[in-house]
């Protein structure tokens, strides 16, 4: 597995960076399978900017034809660097090892205010390409938490699950997201969700735990054809 990390890449009249990610994907579609776009939220302390909630996210990608790295990497700085917006600062990681000190520093970022000097240091003893691609270059911290925090497997909220289209919306059958790697669970108990049908909103936007796409639901009172319905609860 392939982890790329991005951050800080928006302005408010501009694609976040959730829309760029997908974009992103699509762009390397040929040579590389996108198994996931996670979105993160970090800290949001006073003190930390951003453009509006200081959110990054992650890319699990998957080569079709082998890896060169180098590649892969000269790709994507030239893609953020196309879409680049004045007053943005991101940041671009990319790793194929994830130490647990990267995982731990990602877990900080979610709670305190970290330095981007602390990130880059971290990075270059691991050997793990993190580079600033415009403005303070502030997106690397970011960059490099949404590798830590996706090759943990137990954080974020997915917003792309491999080639399928974001179309799922309303009232969704088990088999329909199950099809989808998504597996239902209760909120309140943690239990997998046997039958029934799941009101999934606007979007069907589960999380990552465990390694596994997960979608949180509360029970719903009315019932449709007889069998139960559920409710999605979005999560970060």
């Amino acid at each position: 597995m392939i982890y790329v990390g991005i951050d800080d890449t928006d302005m408010p009249d501009a694609p976040g960076t959730n829309q760029l990610a997908k974009a992103l994907a699509s762009e390397l579609a040929a040579r590389y399978r996108c198994a996931l776009i996670v979105r993160h939220q970090l800290w949001q302390g006073p003190s930390v900017p951003c453009t509006s909630k200081n959110s990054a996210a992650s890319m699990l990608l998957t080569p079709r034809n082998g890896l060169v790295l180098k590649s892969l990497v000269d790709r994507l700085r030239g893609f953020l660097r196309r879409w680049f917006v004045e007053g943005s600062d991101p940041g671009l990681c990319v790793a194929v090892t994830v130490p647990e000190a990267i995982t731990a520093f990602a877990n900080r970022c979610q709670r305190e205010l970290v330095t981007q000097r602390e990130a880059r240091r971290l990075a270059g003893q691991h050997g793990i390409c993190l580079e600033g691609l415009g403005g303070t270059e502030d997106g690397v911290i970011g960059a490099l938490a949404a590798v830590g925090l996706a090759a943990e497997g137990n954080d974020g909220r997915v917003v792309q699950i491999g080639h399928w289209p974001d179309d799922l919306t309303g009232p969704q059958d088990l088999a329909t997201l199950r099809a989808r790697s998504v597996e239902v669970r209760c909120l309140q108990t943690g239990d997998p969700v046997q039958s029934g049908t799941v009101d999934v909103g606007k979007h069907l936007r589960p999380n990552y735990r465990q390694k596994k796409i997960v979608l949180f639901a509360r029970p719903a009172a009315e019932e449709r054809n007889g069998a139960s319905c559920w409710r999605a609860v979005r999560l970060t």
